[in-house]
């Protein structure tokens, strides 16, 4: 997998997918909001990632200053200096002047400009790997945050549901106790029970909103329009499960292949070893060619029209025959910088082999609560309607009901979480093996 052009192919896509989207940027609150449109517009417009494209934009800049020592480099000067009379001789004048025009060009310095060239290049590479692993790190976040969004919403109905039962349950309860079938304790318990209920729907609805503006700061969506603050677009989606699988040891060798953050710092080691080379260079002499035009006031008169001018052209050449084993000292600081590069890159190696297994670890536990918390549902909804019939039947107490309504919604809320730690685990699979993300790879 090339990691550059699966960073040019998503910012490619992304850009496509930016022109669908000004009415948000315009801080205009969409109607509907699903995965797809969040994740191309994080890729847009997440903070984190536009500084991340800056770093290139500064790479670049410094490619730019880098090269300006290969190019010839064309100045002008000029002087002018008036003396006192007392200091001009008999036959001199008190007035000097000379405006000269030079070009210099570098022709030798010990391979250390080529190096340097060398260097910044690859750390032009490193910036755009460190893109794509910042993309793929937010896009994460994204997800899981319209995850959570999910999650919440659905939490929601699930309380809402819970609190609908209860009161068809208090409803119950009084036309008996009114029957004289129960006594005023049933009627009392039924009423405690739907006060309890309403704190968990209170705090999943809250727990949305905090939701919303957490997904909102992940996708770099800054709405300052006073009329949409309190305006949040109908979020499509379901927290289904698309089931997937990965082989253990394909996985970490994709990872150590595809991870940018390793594959920018193995570049990273290169630049350190042409610092080596930079820093060695300084033990060599430096050459340069210069050419040039100069215009200057003559010895024997001050008036402009009779200057003299002329062309010059020469090399200059500078060696530093001992710097007080300055390069010396630079060449083992490179050195130095080179080796911990490397043992960066083996330690950055170590880290992701161990965050590829805790991921796949946590997807085979997903897998498996995901589908233990499906079979309890059915088991819990069956429950309830049993002890419903039951229970007008007069077989069976209220507490039973109530029993069975309350492991209803705690299995409902179960299979939700469990298929929310489903989607999360597979899509972190794919961020630890250097995936991009599903939606932007399409």
């Amino acid at each position: 997998m090339n990691p550059f052009r699966s960073v040019s192919s998503l910012l490619s896509r992304a850009a496509i997918a930016g022109l669908l989207l000004p009415a948000i940027v315009q801080a205009q609150v969409p109607n509907e909001l699903d995965l797809r449109t969040a994740i191309e517009f994080a890729v847009e417009n997440n903070f984190t990632i536009r500084q991340a494209r800056e770093r290139i934009r500064e790479q670049e800049g410094l490619i730019v200053e880098v090269k300006s020592q290969v190019l010839p480099n064309v100045s002008l000067g000029g002087s002018y200096s008036r003396d006192a009379s007392s200091l001009a001789g008999p036959n001199s004048s008190e007035q000097n002047w000379q405006i000269a025009l030079q070009a210099r060009q570098l022709l030798y310095s010990g391979g250390g400009v080529r190096a340097a060239l060398d260097a910044q290049s690859i750390v032009r590479e490193t910036a755009l790997l460190d893109l794509q692993a910042v993309i793929n790190d937010q896009l994460l976040q994204v997800r899981t945050n319209f995850y959570n969004v999910l999650l919440a919403r659905e939490q929601i109905d699930v309380q809402e549901e819970n609190v609908k039962l209860l009161e068809e349950q208090l409803t119950t309860a009084r036309n008996r106790f009114e029957a004289g079938a129960v006594s005023n304790f049933d009627v009392l318990r039924a009423e405690v029970e739907l006060a309890n209920a309403k704190t968990p729907l209170i705090r999943a609805r809250n727990t949305l909103r905090t939701s919303i503006d957490e997904l909102r700061y992940s996708l770099g969506f800054d709405n300052r329009n006073p009329d949409h603050v309190d305006v949040a677009p109908e979020f499509i989606g379901s927290l289904d499960i698309v089931p997937v699988s990965f082989d253990f040891a394909a996985a970490i060798d994709a990872a150590r292949a595809n991870r940018p953050e390793l594959v920018r710092l193995s570049k990273l080691v290169d630049a350190r070893e042409a610092g080596i080379v930079i820093a060695k260079s300084d033990r060599l002499p430096t050459v340069h060619a210069t050419a040039g035009y100069r215009v200057q006031k003559s010895f024997a008169s001050d008036r402009f029209q009779e200057s003299l001018d002329g062309w010059t052209v020469g090399i200059q050449s500078n060696w530093a025959i001992w710097d007080g084993r300055a390069t010396k000292g630079r060449v083992a600081q490179a050195m130095s910088q080179k080796e911990q590069a490397r043992l960066a890159l083996e330690d950055a190696t170590l880290g992701v082999e161990v965050e590829v297994r805790r991921a796949l670890s946590a997807l085979i536990e997903a897998t498996e609560l995901a589908d233990a918390a499906g079979k309890v549902v059915e088991q819990a909804d069956e429950a309830l309607r049993l002890a419903n019939a039951r229970y007008g039947a007069g077989t069976a107490t209220q507490l039973e009901l109530l029993s069975a309504q309350v492991a209803l919604t705690q299995a409902r809320n179960n299979q939700l979480q469990a298929n929310y730690s489903y989607n999360v685990a597979a899509a972190s699979v794919r961020r630890s093996i250097g995936m991009t993300d599903a939606l932007i790879s399409q």
